[in-house]
């Protein structure tokens, strides 16, 4: 009776475990890895307006100062969206800056003869395009990133989220 009862026991005990592996298993996936931020906004009704300036702020902790970092915008929109480019201003601000400095970016996102240059499903198409590469983030704190779309087009269709991807650079 006692061999039975410890037998159900740790059937019991694997199928929970298993269990609960299979649940926590697709999370652990997903994750972002080690030395990763991304941070993605959504686009009210699909439309960007130029008011319309998503903030995102990056914190750098004291052993990360010495490594290099790339910079990407991250941009998902419908295949209906008119352009093969896009302008924007970004513009950064360090922990302790009294200023911000801004730069402007022409970024391609399809050319005629290939079509969108982003990984495509359906008919939404997801864009990482480099901003700055190698860049460090020399002073613990909080950085920050503010994005505007300076399209003749105001407001921008067919524009789903935007955001910024800072990793370590390789």
């Amino acid at each position: 009776m006692n061999i039975l009862f410890l037998y159900k026991t740790k059937r019991l005990r694997t199928i929970y475990l298993s269990l609960l592996a299979a649940c926590i298993l697709p999370f652990a996936a997903c994750s972002v890895p080690s030395g990763v931020y991304e941070k993605d906004v959504t686009v009210p009704g699909q439309q960007w307006e130029s008011g319309f300036r998503p903030q995102m702020d990056f914190i750098v902790k004291d052993e990360d100062t010495a490594r290099p970092y790339n910079t990407y915008l991250v941009l998902r929109h419908t295949d209906a969206y008119n352009y093969n480019n896009i302008w924007i201003n970004v513009t950064f601000r360090g922990p302790g800056d009294s200023t911000a400095r801004s730069r402007r970016f022409d970024l391609t996102l399809a050319t005629n003869d290939l079509g969108w240059n982003g990984t495509g499903m359906d008919d939404i198409y997801e864009h990482r395009l480099p901003l700055e590469l190698g860049i460090g983030f020399k002073r613990p704190g909080t950085y920050s990133f503010t994005i505007e779309q300076i399209m003749r087009e105001d407001p921008l269709k067919h524009v789903l989220n935007v955001g910024i991807r800072v990793e370590a650079a390789k």
